[in-house]
């Protein structure tokens, strides 16, 4: 038994050692780069369509918010406040609240005091028949039957809140506001409304800068002549980036009897090559 053990494994020990010699490495590894290469030729415009698919979607979603942002202001602003000061360049006023005021005296049986506007008299202070959702405080611009563009922009009919409180006589109004200045109801306006103007925000500005980006300016005052400068001031709000066309177009009055305007936002954006074009139009309320 020991010799056959010890002649088996002497017969082990005579065997040659298996393995791998260069040219079969070399031949596997050419295989592989072949394999590798023809998945990658198949799956490459399927990668490539997936990260345009992205990037689109990404531009898309940028130039969507922007417009839809644009045309809240728009369809909230004071009435014939829309102007352009170029095809890149639009500005507006925008407002924050309306209701209505007291028209005439409240009269039940006996006359009870009572704070009104009518085209009379210029007073200061008037009572609102309506509940605010975003109460006027100081500073904030009251305007009235704004039937021309310059003239909310020159503060034609425009008054300056003082204060708003309690109305004279509870029976009277919901509440009342106090002007700096009295106002005057223009002549034959007989609509009853008013809307409110933020006191930090009188003029807002859209602006397309060369620069490629599109950008929200506000400004507490008002200015008669529209402000378009060139590049966009220190603090202003980037809306869009990557913007390769922007245009404003607008119409005031789409026919004699309607007082509505329209106004078309254009905007493509562009990266790595992808562009996206987006326009929009909206109809604006310019019935004051």
């Amino acid at each position: 038994m020991e010799d056959q053990a010890m002649a088996a494994n002497n017969t082990m020990k005579r065997l040659p050692a298996r393995g791998f010699t260069l040219v079969e490495l070399i031949v596997v590894i050419v295989l592989i780069g072949i394999i590798g290469g023809v998945l990658v030729l198949q799956l490459l415009p399927a990668i490539r369509s997936y990260l345009l698919v992205g990037q689109r979607a990404a531009l898309t979603n940028q130039a969507d918010t922007a417009l839809r942002k644009i045309v809240g202001e728009v369809r909230s602003a004071v009435p014939n406040s829309l102007r352009l000061g170029s095809s890149r360049c639009m500005e507006l006023v925008p407002t924050k609240d309306g209701g209505r005021y007291r028209m005439g005296p409240h009269i039940d049986g006996d006359t009870v005091a009572g704070d009104f506007l009518d085209d009379t008299e210029a007073r200061s202070r008037f009572d609102v028949l309506t509940d605010a959702t975003n109460a006027p405080v100081q500073g904030d611009a009251i305007v009235i039957g704004n039937q021309n563009t310059d003239d909310v922009y020159k503060e034609v009919n425009v008054g300056i809140v003082n204060a708003s409180g309690a109305p004279t006589n509870a029976a009277t109004g919901v509440f009342s506001i106090t002007l700096d200045a009295a106002i005057q109801i223009p002549p034959g306006y007989d609509g009853g409304r008013f809307v409110v103007v933020p006191k930090d925000e009188k003029v807002v500005t859209y602006l397309c800068t060369g620069e490629g980006k599109l950008y929200r300016l506000a400004d507490a005052t008002f200015h008669r002549e529209p402000t378009c400068p060139t590049d966009a001031p220190a603090g202003a709000a980037l809306v869009a980036d990557k913007v390769s066309h922007c245009a404003f177009i607008y119409s005031p009055n789409q026919g004699a009897t309607q007082e509505s305007g329209f106004v078309q936002l254009q905007l493509t954006l562009s990266d790595k090559g992808e562009s996206v074009p987006l326009i929009i139009g909206a109809h604006v309320d310019n019935v004051p």
